[in-house]
């Protein structure tokens, strides 16, 4: 089970990857095959549809095949021949096309991983192995900066993706060969049920607002805004930027950690989840109000906001103790549609809101795309208040 584990991190440090290259390919792909900002734009966009497109046939098919099957054979499909279909791309399409499969691909790797750790381990400790496996898989999104910048240099942008496409073979080969599955719970008991069980759970409903706003503030201004924003306001360069976005990455990686054990620390998870979005948005607040405040400021609280926005394995592991054994696979998987598909729509609109916003001053075009995130996140709180305790 441990060897398991290690290659279900692994797969999802290529799922927090392929979330974040588009951003160093940009240049050559423009260059070399004419593909747009707008067009990778669209492709990321893409990428997070599929993904949420594909929770609920995943979640049907984690409790109905088991994570086995259905992590290698979608990551080895789709990851690998995603990749393979980049690697050979002549235009806009076939990244829109590569970038589709590639998402459907890495669709069931974290559920994978959360459904054996409800089924394996002590729901107490699911909150922390939940956090434990972002945390590491979210090198992913670092290793997607700088050193795939390196690797390009040196073999090319095509080698590169050929060699993705290899590494996420292997990566699918491992999940199927040291993946152990838990006992099936509809074979054993004869229950099936459906998403529509999930919706009569009490109090389920209040969670999902906030699950679908909680990830968006930090993962669309870390992965669009923050170069863009450090960029206009303040001047700065890649360099630069690559500092404020790294402290902001690496507050994100420490936060996933952090906020696993919570839960047990404090004797509540719906407190640590509250109080932590809570002083995510207070971070979003000072960033809106004095968005002008100096680089090293705006980047401490763009770490901020990355440390206290990472709850997205305390909110999982607070609506995961609802869910009763057989529907532990529809239920995590519902919950991550939300929390990924409110991303990308977040994602989707916050372009047009700040085009809207820009016949004024730079400052007060990026405080009106923060409070375009802020906003979501006080109301989704705010429904929050009327979620139950999970304490197992």
């Amino acid at each position: 089970m441990r060897m398991g584990i290690f290659v279900l991190i692994l797969g999802y440090v290529l799922s927090q990857f392929y979330r974040a290259f588009l951003a160093v390919l940009a240049p050559v792909l423009g260059a070399e095959i004419g593909v747009s900002p707008a067009d990778l734009a669209l492709s990321s966009g893409l990428w997070f549809f599929s993904f949420a497109v594909m929770q609920m046939p995943v979640g049907a098919a984690l409790d109905r095949i088991g994570p086995r099957l259905t992590a290698s054979v979608l990551l080895a499909v789709g990851g690998a021949g995603g990749a393979l279909v980049f690697a050979t791309a002549q235009g806009p399409v076939a990244i829109h096309v590569a970038m589709v499969l590639i998402g459907i691909g890495c669709s069931p790797v974290l559920m994978a991983s959360y459904v054996i750790f409800a089924r394996v381990y002590s729901p107490a400790v699911f909150g922390t192995l939940a956090g434990m496996i972002i945390g590491f898989g979210s090198l992913g999104n670092i290793a997607g900066s700088a050193p795939l910048a390196m690797l390009v240099a040196a073999v090319g942008w095509r080698a590169a993706l050929f060699g993705l496409a290899a590494t996420t073979l292997a990566v699918a080969a491992a999940l199927a060969i040291f993946i152990r599955d838990p006992e099936r719970i509809n074979s054993a008991t004869g229950a099936r049920g459906s998403v529509l069980d999930l919706l009569r759970l009490p109090r389920f409903w209040a969670i999902l607002p906030l699950m679908a706003v909680a990830y968006a503030p930090a993962a669309s201004i870390r992965g669009l805004w923050a170069g863009p924003m450090l960029s206009d306001l303040y001047g700065a360069d890649s360099a630069r930027i690559g500092t404020a976005t790294l402290a902001m990455g690496l507050a994100m990686v420490a936060g996933n950690f952090a906020y696993g054990p919570l839960d047990r620390l404090f004797g509540t998870r719906k407190w640590v989840v509250f109080w932590g979005n809570a002083l995510a948005a207070v971070a979003l607040t000072v960033l809106a109000v004095t968005p002008g405040a100096g680089f090293w400021k705006v980047t401490a609280l763009l770490a901020a906001l990355g440390l206290f926005g990472a709850s997205f394995p305390a909110i999982m592991a607070h609506g995961r103790a609802y869910f009763p054994p057989h529907l532990i696979g529809r239920g995590v998987t519902f919950l991550n549609m939300f929390g990924i598909g409110g991303a990308g729509i977040l994602q989707f609109t916050s372009g047009p809101v700040f085009r809207a916003a820009s016949g004024g001053t730079a400052e007060a075009a990026y405080a009106t795309l923060l409070l375009f995130f802020l906003v979501p996140l006080v109301v989704g709180l705010a429904i929050y208040l009327l979620s139950r305790e999970s304490l197992d």
